[in-house]
């Protein structure tokens, strides 16, 4: 009776220890939902944004490519060129993804191609910062050239209060209209023009992942 009493007690332990372990993993996967449909939002607006740099940059360097069509269109050409290079890092949740990992609890998820597709959404990050990585460099070698064309006084007089830029209404003068310097800055805008463009394949893919994995959890736990 004494045995049976002491197994029956580590059998409703092991119960016990099962629900709770079934509670944390669900409260997991809702924390892991929250944080996907939060990066979805982000990846969304981001999304806009970069078609419409790119889009912007794609007319800076027809320009540049062009000389004819700088002469008399230069305060188009500083708008262009100060507003489309801006790349803002793809700021991406993963607090839920971090806490799994360090703390061990992946363990939690039950099934191995839940815990794959978890992590196979993550791995996309770090080749969207490897990509950022190569643009900000080409970006650094635009800035050297740009400097030498563009007058520092006028991206400044196209600074709003608000911190915005806004494109000039006259047609100042460039510093230089050496065809040389720009046909150097035409070819870094076309780098950083092919490393937005993978950027934005990438985020594609993952806001892809994302809606496939979201769709996933929410039926294999029960949760719509």
């Amino acid at each position: 009776m004494l045995f049976l009493a002491v197994f029956c007690g580590f059998l409703a332990e092991n119960i016990r220890e099962h629900q709770i372990e079934q509670a944390r993993e669900k409260q997991y996967i809702l924390s892991l939902i929250a944080d996907l449909k939060e990066n979805d939002q982000v990846i969304s607006h981001e999304l806009n944004f970069q078609k419409t740099r790119i889009v912007m940059m794609d007319s800076m360097i027809n320009m540049l490519n062009n000389p004819n069509q700088v002469r008399g269109h230069e305060g188009l050409l500083y708008y262009f060129a100060r507003i489309s290079p801006r790349l803002r890092t793809l700021t991406v949740n993963n607090r839920t993804f971090e806490q799994l990992k360090n703390s061990g609890n992946f363990r939690l998820i039950r099934k191995i191609e839940t815990s794959n597709r978890i992590m196979a959404y993550y791995e996309s990050i770090p080749l969207i910062r490897q990509i950022e990585e190569l643009y900000f460099g080409e970006f650094d070698h635009y800035k050297t050239i740009a400097s030498r064309i563009f007058d520092p006084a006028v991206f400044i007089s196209m600074e709003t209060k608000n911190g915005e830029i806004a494109r000039t209404d006259q047609n100042p003068p460039l510093q230089s209209y050496d065809p040389n310097l720009i046909k150097q800055l035409s070819i870094f805008a076309v780098y950083m023009n092919g490393s937005g463009r993978g950027i934005l394949r990438v985020a594609e893919e993952l806001k892809r992942k994302g809606g496939i994995i979201m769709d996933y959890l929410q039926k294999e736990y029960h949760l719509q």
